[in-house]
């Protein structure tokens, strides 16, 4: 068994190169439109639409995390940011008290609907614009099966 690393080859380098650019560039690009247009960040927009799709726009702020990929000192953070906005509201858990629920208030809902448009634009504009069909498919394909590597038996 040699030590020896397994280098990347060329072919394999460049994409990597332009992955790993997309993997910055993109998210800063999400946030700043976000920012720009409905003054909160990325990751408060991933909690405010968790939170609208779930059943009763509730959901455990443990199961949150995992959704938004943040931890929970973060993701506490900031739904104190959104809690001071009055757009989620915590409460305990009433089937098992040492959880904390993240409500979606009708404030919150109200944003969510004002600032989905914009956002789902710029997704639209930054990656599917770019892509053919196949190539959307392609994509879909390839982050699952990196999800997989990451977080295997998870969602993703």
């Amino acid at each position: 068994m040699s030590d020896e690393p397994r280098w990347l080859a060329a072919d394999e380098l460049a994409a990597w190169k332009t992955t790993a650019g997309l993997l910055f560039a993109l998210p800063a690009a999400l946030d700043a439109q976000l920012q720009r247009d409905a003054g909160i960040s990325h990751f408060e927009y991933l909690i405010l639409a968790g939170l609208s799709e779930a059943p009763e726009r509730t959901m455990r702020m443990s199961t949150l995390a995992v959704l938004c990929a943040g931890s929970l000192p973060r993701l506490s953070q900031a739904v104190s940011r959104l809690e001071k906005r009055a757009w989620v509201r915590r409460t305990p858990d009433p089937a098992d008290g040492r959880y904390t629920l993240a409500v979606l208030t009708e404030d919150g809902w109200d944003k969510v609907v004002a600032t989905a448009p914009g956002h789902v634009a710029e997704v639209r504009r930054l990656v599917f614009d770019p892509t053919t069909k196949a190539q959307t498919r392609q994509l879909g394909d390839i982050a699952s099966r990196i999800m997989r590597t990451i977080n295997p038996g998870g969602d993703c």
